[in-house]
């Protein structure tokens, strides 16, 4: 039995970060919605309680039974959750008068706890609250406080509880990782979480729930499809029939070099040309959930067509990732967009789901591939959304503005290539607009497209900084976009952040 964290999600921003963390400490760790703590514990060595959107008192706060957890796991209360740790045991909860945001340093900090062991109490820590604990149950110490927080941390008497008023998680708590390894320390927690262990679990449960089962899995030429796929065959070998689908949203050229690197792989792929299909069935639809929607049905229609040319084909492999399900799936009833392989399929299916890296954050796929001895270039490849550049081409699609957008993107990826900047940013993208603006091509009068160069820096898709490419750089894919691509007048550089953008324009 795999030893793990379990982090109970009460809704807050930083949770998967919080799972992230513990990752990198090389301990296992699930998130699990606040109200499905797993009713098999067994392999549990811990619990954290992750912030939340909502104060403890509010009336549509999310609430849990810490009877449940508390004296039988360690348990780890962060913000939201360290205040409803106080709130059952009867302490107070006030609003602040001020919101706590920002970086803040301790002004006592006991560094004789097992949680602060070894801890720089000149270290800053991030805060993001509007609430106080004012008055701690009688069993309860504090431990550390701030210039502007009574109690930024405390223990339970006698019982291994904790909770802290900061963010251990955050990057801008510059000790937050020592102080998570001392949880998992008085875990007693494996530190055996690895990309070659990832790899040798997960190849033994894929032999166990698949057995001689056969799956059919759909490629997109990304990173994450294809370290699926050299997973599944791993495990079942030839039972794995891959598909790659060209809905004619791929980039330039893409099919066919891809294709020929899936088969020197050892993989056994068919090639399925259904660019027709697919811009039949999104001529004349804007809205990007819908067209979503439209392409993940339209790849389940392939699959299962092309399973019915196969031999008792039982199961649907799919390279979902956890920033896939976050931002499909919230326990605040929150949608950021649906995934083509999450929120896009339809409700009935005539093929069951196996989905191997459904916990795996980007970065840990990456690493997963090169364990696996992945080339470099499909490791590094920037992502590339499953509806490919229908979520690129704002508005309608058509094909000749599959076209217009293609050209100007294979300028803009090749020259990254050349300049060699297309390691140094984590995904770059161009975006048609469905505006048209008035340009002067040698003495005459244009009236014509303008599209969207974006570049972001990332570890794990949840959050993304515009990379400041150089103007040299930029001027130079501008000019060939505008001399060499039909249909283009104008281009401009996308410079917002995630949050508040997302990296996809849809």
């Amino acid at each position: 039995m795999q030893e793990k964290i379990v982090v109970l999600d009460f809704g807050s921003k930083t949770t998967q970060l919080i799972a992230r963390r513990i990752r990198e400490l090389k301990a296992f760790c699930e998130i699990y919605p606040y109200n499905k703590f797993p009713e098999n514990t067994d392999g549990i060595k811990g619990v954290i309680l992750s912030g939340s959107p909502f104060s403890v008192y509010d009336k549509n706060a999310f609430d849990f039974d810490l009877k449940l957890i508390r004296k039988k796991f360690p348990l780890l209360g962060i913000c939201y959750g360290a205040q409803l740790i106080v709130h059952k045991a009867g302490g107070k909860i006030e609003a602040s008068k001020n919101r706590e945001y920002g970086r803040a340093f301790f002004e006592s900090v006991n560094t004789n706890d097992v949680l602060f062991k070894g801890l720089n109490p000149l270290a800053p820590v991030w805060m993001s609250q509007g609430d106080n604990i004012t008055q701690l149950p009688a069993e309860f110490e504090k431990i550390a406080l701030t210039t502007d927080i009574p109690v930024a941390a405390f223990k339970a008497r006698g019982e291994a509880t904790w909770g802290v008023q900061f963010h251990p998680e955050a990057l801008q708590t510059e000790e937050g990782s020592k102080i998570l390894s001392n949880f998992l320390d008085l875990c007693n927690c494996a530190r055996n979480w690895t990309p070659a262990s990832f790899i040798e679990s997960t190849v033994v449960e894929l032999k166990r729930t698949l057995g001689n089962d056969k799956v059919v899995l759909g490629l997109s030429g990304g990173v994450d499809s294809s370290v699926t796929a050299l997973l599944l065959n791993k495990a079942i070998g030839k039972n794995l029939t891959c598909i790659f689908v060209d809905h004619g949203l791929l980039r330039k050229y893409e099919f066919e070099t891809v294709l020929k690197d899936y088969e020197s792989f050892g993989l056994n792929v068919i090639g399925v040309e259904a660019k027709e299909k697919f811009y039949r069935e999104l001529a004349g639809v804007s809205d990007p959930e819908q067209k979503r929607k439209i392409i993940g049905k339209g790849f389940i229609d392939v699959f299962d067509e092309e399973a019915k040319r196969l031999d008792n084909i039982q199961w649907l492999g799919q390279g979902t990732i956890y920033p896939d399900i976050i931002e499909s799936l919230s326990i605040t009833g929150t949608t950021i967009k649906s995934h083509h392989n999450v929120g896009g399929l339809p409700e009935v299916m005539k093929l069951k789901l196996v989905e191997p890296l459904k916990l795996l954050f980007k970065d840990e796929v990456r690493r997963v591939g090169a364990a696996l001895g992945m080339p470099k270039r499909f490791i590094d490849r920037h992502p590339f959304p499953g509806p490919g550049l229908a979520v690129r081409i704002l508005g309608d699609i058509t094909p000749e503005k599959v076209r217009i957008l293609q050209d100007a993107d294979h300028i803009f990826i090749s020259l990254l290539h050349e300049w060699g900047l297309y390691d140094k940013v984590w995904q770059a993208l161009t975006v048609l607009l469905p505006v048209r603006s008035v340009g002067i091509m040698g003495d005459e009068r244009t009236y014509e497209n303008a599209v969207v160069l974006r570049a972001v820096t990332s570890t794990d898709a949840m959050t993304a900084e515009w990379s400041p490419l150089p103007y040299d750089f930029l001027a130079k894919v501008s000019n060939d976009i505008i001399n060499k691509v039909k249909g283009v007048n104008r281009v401009t550089y996308d410079i917002s952040s995630k949050p508040p953008a997302t990296i996809e324009w849809e």
